[in-house]
């Protein structure tokens, strides 16, 4: 099944990423310890720190796994930006839980991205979203220098919403 619509599948797992296409890597803190390493894996692995953003979600299954169909939508009403894509992979390691899901046709980007959770040495637990993309449609294309901007924006909102979800505090405008 290769519906994705760019050839470097499982790229986000791998350094230099490829070249080509903007590329993206966020880290941001979450917390400490192995309960909020544990929370984070499964709000990241079920969607629902996704959600968390005010982002619509469907998904082929309750938790990303490879082949695993999803839709992300942002946007009100009618005026919704449609996402489709696929899990090509999932980490799920003792200091390491994610996935990382490719565009499919119909995505206004093409390329990949990856949210990954891990704990570090020091006990320390961080949420790294790391993407490679390039326009796929005419909206991103006009949008140019604005939709790497926008991805980034996106990218560490994420890991506030994910912050306060494992951690059950408000994060963001209230």
């Amino acid at each position: 099944m290769n519906d994705l619509n760019y050839p470097e599948e499982g790229a986000t797992l791998r350094t230099p990423l490829p070249a080509g296409y903007n590329h993206l890597h966020v880290e941001v803190p979450i917390g400490h310890g192995r309960a909020v390493f544990a929370a984070a894996g499964e709000a990241v692995t079920t969607f629902r720190m996704h959600r968390a953003t005010g982002a619509g979600v469907r998904a082929s299954a309750g938790r990303a796994a490879p082949g695993v169909e999803v839709e992300i939508s942002l946007g009100v009403g009618p005026v919704r930006l449609l996402a489709p894509c696929r899990v090509v992979w999932r980490a799920d390691e003792e200091n390491r839980i994610g996935f990382g899901y490719g565009t499919r046709a119909g995505h206004p980007e093409c390329g990949e991205e990856s949210f990954v959770v891990d704990i570090r040495p020091d006990g320390s637990v961080w949420f790294t979203v790391t993407a490679f993309s390039r326009p796929a449609a005419l909206l991103t294309r006009l949008a140019g220098p604005l939709v790497p901007l926008a991805q980034r924006g996106y990218a560490r909102y994420c890991g506030r919403q994910l912050r306060r979800l494992v951690n059950g505090r408000r994060s963001g405008p209230r």
